[in-house]
């Protein structure tokens, strides 16, 4: 062996003497196979790895990454960057890695193929504060805590047998809604704060048999609207404290401020509920109506549920208490069952009205199913193909939660070819699946008829991974029952009543403004008219 040779990579194991050096010879060659085996897999691993890459994306700048170019509205941003980077691409923004999956196949991989692996949840600061530190349905990470409570939450309080039960409550709220209406004839109205009063009372009465009453009750509606609205905007702000959690003590931007403050509000208004429920208390905006004692205990009944839930806490780390899960859930219930369900009662209105032929089509299934001396009944709703297309066709164009609430690998896995490294959000851009000309017929086009050639193509149970507008999988949203039975029923009674057009010299406008839930810019005003026969069906409840 030459000196060069000698000299080469290993010079001081070659150079190794049995008489005088305290390695042996036979150990040296030991030690190189080791290491040469090391080598050899240390290299399969990094071919390995080759084969499996982070996702593209856009560069972005150093330690900011992209954040300086992501904007407020992520759902118009998230589309721009799947046009350029396909169907799937990753963002590191500060110290966080986010994945955002823009096509039904790996959507698919996900949600089903795995879905246990991509069942947890990395609430930000503005969802850990609203969610009671993560103790809700919807952002406690997979676990015995979140399984029972799901397990309760949907076969329990949204089976069919207890929304059955509840119906002459919703039912009862909604025709007060309607009555009120009449009294006003030709009195423009904003249809996303009617939709929201109706519903905060049909899910009060369900939970308990209060309702807001009066003045200061309806004033107390806006309120909520104001503080919902403001809520979902900051569950869905890019937040600089989420992205360098070592800055998350500054409070740059004020989230934690505003968000623990929309959160106090909030908190004393389920605080009432509860107050008022279990201690028979009322006050003067909580109201319960003369004769509705007896009903009553089946409203109570829909909230001892959880008052009564045997869970075992145990084994759940860290240890919670009835009472958080308590709140944290009734603030799932008011919020997703209130301001998702009028905010696509708004969507839907402003649809009808841009369209008329569509709104003609509706109202004249509802005089054949329902009749104008008859008002509509839950028991219509299967019957009313039309509108239900027309339902299924505004969340395919305005999905309420187009981005979906973002999921977190527990381990890291491959999609699509791509490593998802744990600990990642991943984020399913529904909005852009549902808009994509590969997959549908000419999607900027309000059409519900495409719903209607294969009604079993489509549901709402994200069975179908090119519509998922309330996700899919172990983690799709738990109250998606209710949310059906209440929109659908709500549209079918205001549109069944009454005739809607717009003010005078009133032009509609499409542009929405960005938060969890995503809201019509511009607020929807319409003049609703009286269409029944007969006055006595809108004083009937």
């Amino acid at each position: 062996m030459s000196n060069a040779d000698s000299d080469g990579a290993w010079p001081w194991l070659w150079h190794a003497k049995e008489a005088n050096d305290g390695i042996p010879r036979a150990t040296t060659a030991l030690l190189v196979i080791a290491i040469a085996a090391l080598s050899f897999f240390s290299l399969f691993r990094r071919r390995n790895h080759a084969t499996a890459p982070l996702p593209p994306g856009p560069r972005g700048v150093p330690f900011f990454g992209y954040l300086p170019f992501l904007g407020t509205n992520l759902h118009q941003k998230f589309t721009e960057l799947a046009e350029t980077y396909g169907p799937i691409y990753k963002l590191h923004l500060g110290s966080k890695l986010y994945v955002v999956v823009n096509s039904p196949s790996l959507a698919k991989e996900i949600v089903r193929d795995q879905d246990m692996t991509f069942a947890n949840r990395d609430p930000n600061i503005a969802a850990a504060v609203a969610s009671y530190g993560g103790r809700d349905i919807a952002f406690s990470s997979q676990g015995p805590y979140w399984r029972n409570l799901r397990k309760l939450f949907v076969r329990q309080l949204m089976s069919n047998v207890s929304l059955d039960a509840c119906y002459g409550l919703r039912r009862q709220e909604v025709r007060k809604a309607l009555s009120d209406l009449y009294r006003n004839p030709g009195v423009p109205v904003d249809v996303g704060e009617l939709a929201l009063l109706t519903l905060i009372n049909a899910v009060m009465a369900m939970l308990w048999g209060g309702t807001l009453q009066g003045d200061k009750g309806e004033a107390m509606g806006i309120e909520f609207r104001k503080a919902a609205a403001k809520l979902m905007v900051l569950l869905g702000s890019p937040n600089v404290s989420d992205f360098f959690p070592a800055l998350a003590w500054l409070d740059l931007q004020g989230v934690e401020r505003d968000i623990k403050r929309v959160h106090r509000w909030f908190d004393d208004f389920i605080q009432s509920v509860i107050d008022c429920a279990t201690k028979g208390t009322t006050n003067e905006l909580f109201k319960q109506k003369e004769g509705e004692s007896k009903s009553n205990e089946q409203k109570k009944d829909f909230l001892r549920i959880f008052l009564d839930m045997e869970m075992d806490l145990e084994d759940i780390q860290p240890p919670m208490d009835k009472s958080g899960a308590l709140k944290a859930v009734l603030m799932d219930i008011v919020i997703g069952g209130t301001d998702t369900s009028s905010t696509m009662v708004e969507w839907v209105m402003a649809e009808l009205l841009q369209n008329r032929n569509v709104m003609n089509k509706v109202v004249h299934e509802l005089t054949e199913v329902v009749g104008e001396d008859e008002m509509v009944e839950e028991h219509h709703l299967p019957k009313l193909k039309y509108l239900n297309a027309v339902v299924k066709e505004a969340f395919r164009l305005h999905p309420a939660l187009p981005l979906l609430v973002p999921r977190t690998p527990y381990a890291s896995c491959v999609v699509g070819g791509y490593t998802i490294p744990k600990g990642s959000n991943i984020f399913l851009n529904v909005g852009y699946i549902h808009r994509d000309p590969k997959i549908w017929d000419k999607p900027l086009e309000f059409r519900p008829e495409r719903f209607l050639e294969d009604p079993s193509k489509y549901d709402l149970s994200g069975n179908n991974f090119t519509y998922m507008p309330f996700g899919s999988g172990r983690r799709m949203c738990a109250g998606v029952a209710l949310a059906e039975r209440m929109l659908l029923y709500v549209l079918a009674s205001l549109l069944h009543s009454f005739e809607w057009e717009l003010p005078p010299g009133v032009e509609l406008e499409f542009s929405d403004k960005f938060g969890i839930v995503v809201k019509k810019m511009k607020p929807l005003v319409a003049i609703p008219r009286p269409r029944l026969s007969t006055r006595e069906l809108y004083m009937s409840r």
